[in-house]
């Protein structure tokens, strides 16, 4: 049975006017956001944009200089653990403990009796197919597989609320679908999860509604494709073989890869128009034509393009 979080919001994380600063260094200034209950919630941005430190200072860690935050109404305390899986960004299992009994440990740490946490770490070892490595030390694991571990202890007790900081992290595609899958079902029982991740393809495929930190203020906030129109108009995206020209006449191609390619049309063309053009080509085959609105890694890299090296 899931741990619970009590409340009589649909606001399971409410952030009002929150500001951090570090002596004169301001990390956050005056953020507010709100993450309701059940979605999954993109927390995005770069490298010192303050995602680790709001995270820090909503589980208590940290005092806020302005505003607050709060968790079903509430700010952070101790009795709302059992009730809250968190993945942070430096993992921190005892690596010279055996799996199973370091699974069984944080289980029971989060509620759980023994016999219960023991039944669970194993069912998910297996579904994670490590169910071999369950009498192993966690330190003679790969990186992804002490990963699956760590989000494993996250995630046992079944948490009402889930932050989960890079949880797919060190997998390869085949493990971070199965991550994928198992955030997905925990969301599907109930969960509300708030992600922290790298993967602009994993926040397209898992997230409701996201928030991008920049400078320390929120840059784009709200559903998914209403932040994508917000920052820009649609695009067409193509896959071909052969020569791709130029045409501006109709179209400018704003991304050029030697297979696929994005145009952006004028004023007063259709995309028909920009569809017969490239169909009658004959140095050009179209191999697939879609119109669509902007990636989420298109806004990054522009949002953060005169910024060198910056990681969401």
């Amino acid at each position: 049975m899931a741990v619970v979080l009590s409340g009589n919001t649909d606001k399971v994380v409410d952030a009002r006017s929150f500001s951090m600063a570090f002596g004169r260094h301001v990390v956050i200034k005056d953020l507010s956001f709100s993450v309701t209950k059940g979605e999954v919630f993109g927390f995005l941005g770069a490298n010192g944009a303050g995602k680790t430190t709001t995270i820090r200072a909503l589980l208590g860690l940290y005092q806020p200089t302005g505003g607050e935050l709060l968790i079903n109404s509430h700010r952070y305390n101790a009795d709302m653990s059992a009730a809250i899986g968190y993945l942070p960004e430096e993992r921190g299992l005892y690596r010279n403990e055996p799996v199973l009994e370091t699974m069984v440990y944080f289980a029971v740490l989060h509620g759980l009796d023994q016999s219960e946490a023991q039944r669970r770490a194993l069912a998910y070892l297996k579904r994670v197919g490590l169910e071999d490595k369950a009498n192993e030390r966690l330190v003679k694991l790969s990186g992804g597989q002490q990963q699956k571990i760590q989000l494993g202890v996250t995630i046992l007790h079944e948490p009402a609320l889930m932050i989960l900081d890079e949880p797919t992290e060190a997998l390869d595609p085949v493990n971070r679908s199965l991550l994928m899958d198992i955030i997905t079902e925990r969301r599907n029982k109930g969960a509300t999860v708030m992600l922290v991740t790298h993967r602009m393809e994993e926040v397209e495929q898992l997230c409701d509604r996201i928030l991008m930190l920049k400078d320390g203020s929120a840059a784009l906030y709200g559903k998914i494709d209403a932040v994508k129109e917000q920052f820009g108009s649609k695009v067409i995206a193509i896959n071909f073989s052969g020569k791709l020209k130029t045409n501006d006449k109709l179209y400018k191609i704003t991304k050029h890869l030697p297979h696929s390619a994005e145009l952006h049309w004028n004023n007063n063309v259709t995309t028909d128009d920009v569809l017969r053009v490239l169909a009658n080509d004959e140095n050009l085959h179209l191999m697939s034509f879609e119109v669509r609105l902007p990636s989420l890694n298109d806004i990054f890299l522009q949002m953060y393009k005169d910024q060198e090296g910056s990681d969401v």
